[in-house]
């Protein structure tokens, strides 16, 4: 058995992928790199072929008709053969000297008694042009250098989110859980990382600049104008997080509330997409979002509702939707999100 596995889902990704794959041959053969190519139409095919040549023990090509996101990180989990499960996207990369220590760590923390769920690092944003890279931590949040469970976890920022790029989760508890990424849909990676939080039980935070996430591209999924021509998507995945898990029933009060706050995240983004649009039937869509949640669960609704972001996403008229995105663009400010 692999100690870790590492799907990257490729569609149309010849620019970047080569580097991405480099960055992760590092871990040499305690490492399984699973390249998907989710039916490119460009060399990506080839050089994830080339990869799995040279590197037989290393890395799998798996090529597949066009998924999207979701399927390919399906897929990836239905052949992993590691203890643990990562997805690294096929325009971002890993950090060498940080690579080193996770997987010093994994090694270390798989042969204990405790069975460890997932293993939490930072990640960097490369955003384009940015003069200063901004690191997401969990320091003081979360405690460093020992297997931790929900109920040593400290308050979390608003912003300071356990993200995809983030999280390593042990991979037979991503199968035990029922994880199954929906088709052809974007902003999956939300629902890769909460779905599976109710089953886990023990964490280790280590505190290493692991994963470099480029942001930047006009044609990225979490650009703000691609976000609204596919605000589709981010309001099923919204609703499938919803739907997925009862938070009324989990019975950790900490993993509970932490949940609640990222739903609530989730949320104020879809509205405030849906506002930015300015279009009437994208703002009949928000109407019908916040009705859908007062229909589908009414303590639910007014939990999120009567949050500070809920109530500044519902101002009323022209001038509480104007006030509404100066709340949004202070929050990209102070979280850093794009």
């Amino acid at each position: 058995m692999k100690l870790l596995s590492v799907a990257i889902p490729s569609y149309n990704s010849e620019d970047y992928l080569e580097h991405c794959i480099e960055s992760l041959l590092a871990g040499g053969e305690d490492v399984e790199i699973i390249v998907v190519d989710d039916g490119s139409k460009d060399r990506t095919a080839q050089i994830a072929d080339a990869y799995a040549e040279k590197y037989p023990a290393i890395v799998k090509a798996i090529h597949q008709e066009n998924g999207g996101h979701g399927e390919a990180v399906n897929t990836g989990i239905r052949n992993a053969t590691g203890l643990y499960f990562k997805v690294v996207d096929s325009d971002d990369w890993v950090d060498g000297e940080a690579y080193q220590k996770i997987l010093s760590t994994l090694r270390e923390l798989s042969g204990g008694k405790t069975v460890l769920d997932m293993l939490i690092s930072n990640f960097v944003y490369e955003k384009e042009g940015a003069k200063r890279k901004k690191v997401m931590k969990y320091t003081g949040t979360l405690p460093e250098g020992r297997v931790f469970g929900w109920n040593d976890a400290k308050h979390f920022r608003k912003g300071q989110y356990i993200l995809m790029h983030s999280v390593i989760y042990r991979t037979q508890l991503l199968r035990e859980c029922g994880l199954e990424l929906p088709k052809h849909t974007f902003y999956v990676d939300n629902l890769f990382v909460y779905v599976p939080l109710p089953y886990v039980k023990n964490m280790y935070y280590l505190n290493v600049d692991f994963y470099r996430y480029y942001i930047g591209r006009d044609d990225q999924s979490v650009n703000e104008k691609v976000m609204i021509q596919r605000i589709d998507q981010q309001i099923k995945v919204n609703k499938i997080m919803v739907e997925t898990v009862d938070l009324w029933k989990l019975p950790n009060r900490r993993l509970r509330k932490y949940m609640f706050n990222y739903l609530e995240i989730i949320t104020v983004v879809s509205t405030i997409m849906l506002i930015r649009s300015g279009t009437k039937e994208n703002l009949e869509k928000k109407r019908e979002l916040w009705k859908y949640l007062k229909n589908y669960d009414i303590r639910l609704f007014w939990h999120l509702r009567n949050g500070i972001m809920g109530q500044a996403m519902n101002l009323p008229g022209k001038g509480g939707r104007k006030i509404s995105v100066a709340a949004y663009k202070i929050s990209q400010k102070v979280v850093g999100f794009n």
